[in-house]
Order: C-alpha cells, then sequence, then structure tokens
C-alpha cells in the first residue's frame, strides 16, 4: 500500500505483495525457517531477497524509509472508507492534502470533486466517512478497551489491597465500543487514591472537569477517555448498579410504580448487587443485559441461565492458508482440539472472493482429502468440510448446486457490492437463505465497527426468513463485526431461530474471538437451548446430514 501511495513501479509493487502473500500461508513461524527452505518456497530472486531481509534483521529498510517520507495524516486518509492509496496518492501530491482537516475543507470547497477520477459522488463519499471518523474519533473497541482497564485495576488493587473498586459504565456492561473507561471507588479516604492516580505515568489528570468525588482525565497513550468516582464504602453496591446501568435500565417501570433506580437509591445500605435487586423485587441481572431492553422478559421467563464458553463445543467459521488465513489446515485444526473443543469447521473463502484467494474446484477437492487424512489422525476429533461462499449481486450463491453439495455446510456472506439500499440488500440475503444449501448466514449486515457501518437490511425480515427456511444465523465473534447485532438476538430466539458464535478465525489466536461473541449472545438474552455450536460434535454431523440430503432431494426434484 504505502509502495502504490508513493507511485512506486507496478512490478516492484508485485513483488513486496508475493512475498506478504507467501508470509501469510506458511502455516508455521516464520523465525522456524531457516535460509535454505525459504530459497526453496521462494520462486523470484526479488521476492527472495526481501524475505532474507526480514528474516535477518526483521524489518524492510524500504519500508521504513516510506514510513518515514509519509506524513502521519496521509497514513490516517488510508483508513477512511472509498479511499485507496492512488486516490490518496492524487490528494496528497496534487492539492498538498496531509490532514483530515485539510481534506474537509477541501472537500467542503469542491477542490476534490474537480480531480480527476474523483468527482462530486466521490467527495461526497469522503465527507461522509470524515464524519464517520470525527463520531468515533475517541472510541476503541470493547476488545482493545479492557487491557487498559485491566492495567488501572491490577495497579489500584496491588496499592490498595482492600480497596472497593469495580468498572462500570459502557465497558462492564460490555458495549461493542466504548469512548470511556470508568470506575467506581469505595472509599472514605479519596485523596489517597486520587494522589496515587496522579503519580502514575500511563494517565493524566483534568483538572478543569475533576473534582473531589470525580478523577476524570485520560490514557496517556492513545487520550481514550477516562472517568474514575468515588462513593462512601457503604453505598458502594448500590452505586455499582446506578453507574452500570444505562438510562433505560434504571428507567425501567417496576410493579410499585418506581423506576428501578429510584427503589435501588431509597435502598436500604446492601453488601452485594446481588442483595440491592432482591431489595427491588428482581433477580440478578448480569451487567450485560442492563440496557433497558429485554432484562424484565428475560425475568419474566424465569431468569434461563445464559450462554457460556464452557458450553460451546466447537468453533465453525475459519480460515486457512488455502484462502486468506495465516495458518495451515492443520495448524487451525489441532489448535481447536488443544483448547477443548470437539470440532472445527473449515470455511475458506469462494473463487469470487479473488483478492483473498478463493477456491477454485482442483482446490477444493485437495483440501477435502487434506482434511479426510487429518479426521482420521485427529478421531474422535473433527473437521467439518465447509467454505464461506460469497452471495453474489444477484442473490446467488458463488458455486454450483454440485460444488456446494461436496460440502458438510455452507456459511453465506456479503463481501462485496455493500452499496445498496434497504429494499435491495434485504432481498439479496433472502434470496441466499432459499437456496437450499445455506446452512448459515454469515456476519449479516457486513458492518465494520468504527470503519464502516454495515448495509441498511430489514432485520425482521431477514430473520423471519431464516426461520422459514431453517438457516442459522452467526454472531461473529470478531471484535471488529459482533454482527448479528445483539439488539437482534432476541428477536431470532423469539423466532426460534438457531444462533451460532463464530470467531471468523484467519490465525489460530482469532480463536479467542469466541468470547466476544458471548458476551454479545448474553446482552441478547441467549441460551444453550438456542446456540447451535452448543450441541454436540454427533449432533452437528447428523444435523448437517440431514440439511445437505434435504437440499440434494430438493434440487432433484427441480
Amino acid at each position: 500500500m504505502l509502495l502504490e501511495l508513493h507511485g512506486a513501479n507496478p512490478f516492484q509493487v508485485r513483488h513486496y505483495t508475493q512475498a506478504a502473500l507467501l508470509l501469510e500461508r506458511l502455516g508455521q513461524e516464520f523465525s522456524s525457517l531457516t535460509q535454505e527452505e525459504v530459497s526453496r518456497l521462494v520462486s523470484t530472486n526479488k521476492s527472495r531477497g526481501l524475505i532474507h531481509a526480514i528474516h535477518d534483521t526483521g524489518t524492510l529498510p524500504r519500508w521504513q524509509e516510506l514510513m518515514d517520507e509519509t506524513p502521519q495524516g496521509v497514513l490516517v486518509m488510508l483508513q477512511l472508507k472509498g479511499l485507496g492509496p492512488k486516490k490518496v496518492r492524487a490528494l496528497w501530491q496534487e492539492l498538498g492534502i496531509e490532514t483530515l482537516s485539510t481534506l474537509l475543507e477541501a472537500c467542503k470547497s469542491g477542490k476534490v470533486a474537480t480531480l480527476p477520477g474523483f468527482g462530486a459522488k466521490t467527495q461526497a463519499l469522503i465527507l461522509e466517512s470524515l464524519a464517520w471518523a470525527a463520531k468515533y474519533q475517541a472510541h476503541l473497541h470493547y476488545a482493545k478497551a479492557v487491557p487498559y482497564a485491566q492495567a488501572l485495576e491490577e495497579e489500584l488493587q496491588q496499592i490498595f489491597p482492600t480497596l472497593l473498586i469495580s468498572l462500570v459504565g459502557d465497558l462492564r456492561r460490555r458495549s461493542e465500543i466504548v469512548d470511556t473507561i470508568v470506575f467506581l471507588i469505595g472509599t472514605d479516604e479519596p485523596t489517597l487514591v486520587q494522589d496515587w492516580l496522579n503519580s502514575w505515568e500511563k494517565i493524566k489528570q483534568n483538572l478543569t472537569i475533576s473534582g473531589p468525588f470525580a478523577w476524570r482525565g485520560s490514557f496517556a497513550e492513545n487520550n481514550l477517555s477516562l472517568r474514575i468516582l468515588f462513593c462512601a464504602p457503604a453505598q458502594f453496591y448500590k452505586q455499582v448498579i446506578l453507574q452500570t446501568g444505562s438510562t433505560q435500565h434504571l428507567g425501567l417501570m417496576l410493579p410499585g410504580g418506581q423506576s428501578l433506580g429510584e427503589l435501588i437509591t431509597c435502598a436500604p445500605t446492601c453488601m452485594s448487587e446481588a442483595e440491592a435487586y432482591h431489595q427491588a423485587g428482581l433477580p440478578f441481572i448480569p451487567p450485560e443485559l442492563r440496557e433497558g431492553s429485554i432484562e424484565l422478559a428475560w425475568v419474566q421467563a424465569g431468569a434461563p441461565a445464559l450462554i457460556t464458553m464452557d458450553e460451546l463445543q466447537g468453533v465453525l467459521h475459519n480460515h486457512t492458508t488455502y484462502s486468506d488465513g495465516q495458518h495451515s489446515l492443520e495448524v487451525m485444526a489441532k489448535h481447536c482440539k488443544e483448547l477443548g473443543y470437539q470440532y472445527i469447521g473449515i470455511t475458506d473463502h469462494s473463487q469470487s472472493a479473488t483478492y483473498a484467494g478463493g477456491l477454485r474446484s482442483a482446490t477444493i477437492q485437495q483440501q477435502n482429502q487434506v482434511i479426510d487424512s487429518l479426521n482420521q489422525e485427529l478421531a474422535p476429533f473433527k473437521i467439518f468440510k465447509g467454505i464461506e461462499t460469497d452471495i453474489l449481486a444477484d442473490g446467488s450463491l458463488d458455486y454450483s448446486f454440485e460444488t456446494l453439495a461436496s460440502f458438510d455446510f455452507t456459511i453465506t456472506s456479503i463481501h462485496s457490492g455493500f452499496n445498496m439500499d434497504r429494499q435491495s440488500a434485504t432481498a439479496r440475503l433472502i434470496k441466499a437463505i432459499k437456496n437450499p444449501f445455506t446452512t448459515i448466514l454469515g456476519h449479516l449486515t457486513g458492518r465494520l465497527l468504527l470503519k464502516r457501518e454495515g448495509y441498511p437490511i430489514d432485520h425482521k425480515a431477514v430473520i423471519d426468513a431464516c426461520a422459514t427456511y431453517g438457516v442459522i444465523i452467526e454472531i461473529n465473534g470478531n471484535p471488529w463485526r459482533l454482527d448479528l447485532d445483539w439488539r437482534w438476538v432476541h428477536y431470532a430466539i423469539e423466532q426460534n431461530v438457531w444462533l451460532s458464535i463464530n470467531p471468523d478465525a484467519h490465525h489460530k489466536d482469532d480463536f479467542h474471538n469466541m468470547i466476544y461473541g458471548v458476551y454479545m449472545g448474553i446482552k441478547g438474552g441467549l441460551t444453550k437451548q438456542h446456540t447451535f455450536n452448543a450441541l454436540s460434535r454427533e449432533a452437528v454431523a447428523a444435523y448437517f446430514q440431514q440439511r445437505k440430503s434435504a437440499a440434494l432431494s430438493k434440487v432433484s426434484r427441480g
């Protein structure tokens, strides 16, 4: 990307790209390779030289040169939706734009639209992207924010071992994105704690908005907002509830005619959150549910146990070096087994996803043979043959029925053509759902949190179609996606639709994404009974076989 940005020779770009792709697809630690092994793997001298340089030094001098020559604001521009390296280069070289603020000014003045290859439509898209970036400038994904909170809490507990402390706010409710980390501390000596906070070099205080009972500031590394509230120890557990719940949660009206927030505020001193909820006439409500959305329905249903990581038996959305994954099929399967799962689904990209090395027919046959061999070696652990097939622009799938029938199951997803209105996007999805070989509907709206909005869809119509045609809906645990949005999980459950929590793993470490999918499931009230991959290996195998048999029967009938 940097080479394209600086107008490098296309052949040079290709050599670097080929070297990068090879490194991505090695399926083993690069540092473990000898010089001879690298030479055998790489066909061209130039690509081989690049890889040898990385092998010897851990970096590339040319990369460092380009980074030093590129203004930071230009690098940021590369992250905007609709702007690739060539367009960013034109903005930088032709208009001298090196910051987002000057890009905004140029768009507003109409200068961007006059550049060759841009026009009013591209200018409008850039303005939209800039507005999006400004809106979420100080936000982080949940997964990125947690380590900052953990580091601060660990330091506080080490310095003040008996301190009453709890994470509250959005982060404790496990919101998808957060703009502020908030802690509540119960102490009679807030000054002592504040003095230590002001001595910790990883955070900085904003004195103008701080006070005796509220330390406000940010983390020094990234300016992520930080707020630390203080209360008397006797009020701690009541305040944890009041500071954790959303406004809607605290505003829930209870049978006595008072809101939950009023009842908690007026309740006697309590020794736990559970006791405070009990005094309000409710069972303990998990923090994830405290959104003012479905918690009372959950209580009325008997407060059923919500899905846990321990109940998940397998992982069904994973990529390998056969497409754009970073580890071999064998590495992914064995690591999944080591983590204690009963099964894994291998779902590399389909042929239309050329950017991701989508699978052609010959490659599918080769992969299936490898899976058969590994299944014998790893039994009773099971590798299911799957594919993540693109939903094409007209709603059809990326392979013929004959090819789809070679898989145990199919995840269908949209990866291109995002510029759709609500009606066309919904129709495209529903046509794919009606395909008898569709097993699981992947990342429903295609959103990338903090990067792009998902295409607009009629969620009810799509979920209803899944209920009608027996299609499972994925909760994609990738922190950038978390899609199906948790706000629609409960509706899917009401329609008796199976949900599958998947990591969308492209690296063996991505199996950890499962926990983020679990959090989103909990926020939507998901139980084991409605979670497809909480089923055993045998039950999943039987389901896949039954569904494929039904699909083949339907196709044969015409």
